[in-house]
């Protein structure tokens, strides 16, 4: 059974940082590109981030480039800097199988598996 699992969300001040963890079993973890999601109240679910299988590609939503950033190595982390209040939302970690090495998706309809969410909340 595969299951994806964040952590790391919470409250935070604008202009702070937090690093969302995700931990994937129940899948030969290489085989998947991983993309981080988030879904705010009212609105539909978002791209966010993305890292190919072999970690060697990163994509990132416009909002948040430069800001957060996207990497892997059992887990898959988001860095995420400068927070703003726009940025809350329920983050989700989504997995991708894919034959690719460097090929990303960003549409959520692309990803096979889904984590339950964390929620960022950040205070203006």
């Amino acid at each position: 059974q595969v299951q994806l699992v964040e952590s790391g969300g919470g409250l935070v001040q604008a202009g702070d940082s937090l690093r969302l963890s995700c931990a994937a079993s129940g899948l030969t973890f290489s085989s998947y590109n991983m993309g981080w999601f988030r879904q705010a109240p009212g609105k539909e679910r978002e791209f966010v981030a993305a890292i190919s299988r072999s970690g060697s590609s990163t994509y990132y939503a416009d909002s948040v480039k430069g800001r957060f950033t996207i990497s892997r190595d059992n887990v898959v982390y988001l860095q995420m800097n400068t927070l703003k209040p726009e940025d809350t939302a329920v983050y989700y970690c989504a997995a991708d199988f894919t034959y690719s090495l460097v090929a990303v998706t960003t549409t959520q309809y692309g990803y096979d598996y889904w984590g339950q969410g964390t929620q960022v909340t950040v205070s203006s």
